[in-house]
């Protein structure tokens, strides 16, 4: 004869058993996308991997004097000059050329009331080199 107590027993066993199942599922479906999302890493690391190839075969010295000498009547390159990449002028100072205007503590940082007169040139300039 069943009792009420094995009625309950038996839907406690079956609901343990459909929510391991459904845990088993979920976790097989975790990892599926886990082996999908390293395979995709591994596939943009081999891809990376062969662009820095790509790039490094590109920029070879010889491949591009090569190339140089091929076209130079219809590039008309010409090697670039240090003044082309910034002026002496554009350089900043070391910190001992600066030159600090009187009634001012050598050591104290400089606070000017006016407003810069050119900003660009104020940023390429204030600069210091330790040495």
């Amino acid at each position: 004869m069943l009792r009420p107590l094995d009625f309950i027993m038996i839907g406690a066993m079956l609901t343990a058993a459909t929510v391991t199942y459904q845990i088993k599922h979920d976790t097989d479906n975790k990892a599926a996308e886990v082996r999908r999302l390293e395979a995709e890493i591994k596939l943009e690391k081999d891809t990376i991997d062969l662009l820095k190839a790509d790039e490094a075969l590109l920029t070879q010295p010889n491949r591009l004097e090569r190339l140089v000498e091929t076209y130079a009547a219809e590039l008309q390159l010409v090697p670039t000059e240090p003044t082309q990449l910034a002026r002496p002028m554009e350089l900043p100072m070391p910190k001992d050329q600066v030159p600090v205007p009187e009634g001012e503590d050598k050591d104290a940082p400089a606070l000017s009331a006016e407003a810069p007169s050119d900003p660009i040139k104020d940023l390429i300039t204030t600069g210091s080199v330790n040495r």
